[in-house]
């Protein structure tokens, strides 16, 4: 079996200067990352569903585990600040990356037409753990309203 590198592309990363560009190359080189990703806005899914304050409440066993850094990635093209960058990023346990031209998420093929919806193309809901650049797992939700395999909880298990 070969290995899947993540593939170049460049992401924004919120950061307390705003929005600043990161190249995948770097973000992931050297570190385990775990990534878990949403089909819509940043305030829809985080407020909304439990996929991120999962993470947020898991963040310190995730770092007992070896992991660097836990990242959220949507396709939001603007990434904001105040109650959104609050609750997703309580004690900076998640990192806001942004994929605004769905760069990232297309290469990866984890991307899905959502134009019936008004949507336009959106990214698949999952989760990853990536090791060097290296995808060493990864969790697809089946139907991108829901958040049952793509959780803390899985990612986790996997990590034992």
């Amino acid at each position: 079996m070969s290995e899947t590198r993540v593939p170049e592309a460049t992401l924004m990363k919120l950061t307390d200067k705003g929005p600043q560009p990161v190249k995948t190359g770097d973000f992931f080189k050297g570190r385990k990352v775990v990534v878990f990703a949403l089909p819509g806005a940043f305030h829809a899914d985080l407020l909304r569903t439990s996929t991120c304050p999962g993470f947020i409440k898991s963040a310190d066993e995730f770092k007992g585990k070896g992991v660097d850094e836990i990242a959220c990635l949507s396709g939001e093209r603007r990434l904001r600040h105040g109650r959104l960058g609050q609750a997703a990023g309580r004690g900076r346990q998640v990192t806001m990356l942004g994929d605004g031209n769905g760069d990232f998420t297309k290469a990866l093929g984890l991307d899905f037409d959502g134009s019936g919806f008004g949507m336009g193309t959106r990214s698949l809901r999952y989760s990853m753990l990536v090791d060097d650049g290296v995808v060493k797992s990864l969790n697809k939700e089946p139907n991108p309203g829901e958040a049952k395999v793509s959780g803390a909880e899985t990612m986790l298990q996997q990590l034992s």
